[in-house]
């Protein structure tokens, strides 16, 4: 997945990938017999570290403000390493996309629902906030960073996309005290 991410999904020669596995490109072959066989190991593999990482972050932060903007910083880390190409790459894997959007249905949109529920009950988000409603509006805010053609091509980096998005909309779910912990996350980081 290192390898796409800095390259993109198509551009990576089979040598390149193999070698990256320590492995060789007959080897690989036999293994994946096509690029979406590999495409799609590597994002299910990819998708469950990012689930320990998310794991870890939580462990570090006790408030639902906190580990939402961890969770997007965290996106944003991830995002600035990943190659301009690597999302339009992905719409042409069509198995691999639709795992990206069982992964927003089945385990992102729960998550999002329950940080902005805790959130709510911890006083840190507007408690008038529909959590339904702003939960589905934040997966479709994720359906716009990652989608080809919404964006000029080579215009803006998916990073800063990301981050316009979020960061500024987040902010807006918070009450003053939701805010002022949310500034003090970031100024320990």
């Amino acid at each position: 997945m290192a390898v796409f991410r800095r390259k993109g999904l198509s551009a990576p020669t089979d040598a390149e990938l193999a070698a990256a596995l320590g492995t060789v490109p007959a080897a690989l072959a036999a293994q994946y017999p096509d690029r979406a066989a590999l495409v799609l190991h590597s994002l299910r593999a990819d998708l469950e570290r990012q689930k320990q990482d998310h794991a870890r972050l939580y462990a570090q932060f006790p408030s639902a403000v906190e580990r939402l903007y961890a969770l997007i910083n965290y996106s944003i880390e991830d995002l600035v390493v990943t190659h301009s190409s690597y999302f339009a790459d992905l719409a042409h894997f069509p198995a691999a996309w639709q795992l990206v959007q069982d992964h927003l249905a089945t385990y992102s949109t729960p998550q999002l629902h329950q940080l902005l529920n805790e959130g709510v009950l911890q006083g840190l988000f507007r408690s008038d906030i529909n959590i339904r409603l702003v939960t589905i509006i934040l997966i479709q805010q994720v359906n716009v960073v990652i989608t080809p053609g919404i964006f000029p091509t080579g215009s803006f980096q998916v990073a800063e996309i990301f981050r316009s998005i979020f960061l500024y909309y987040i902010r807006g779910l918070c009450t003053d005290q939701g805010a002022r912990l949310a500034a003090e996350h970031f100024a320990r980081m």
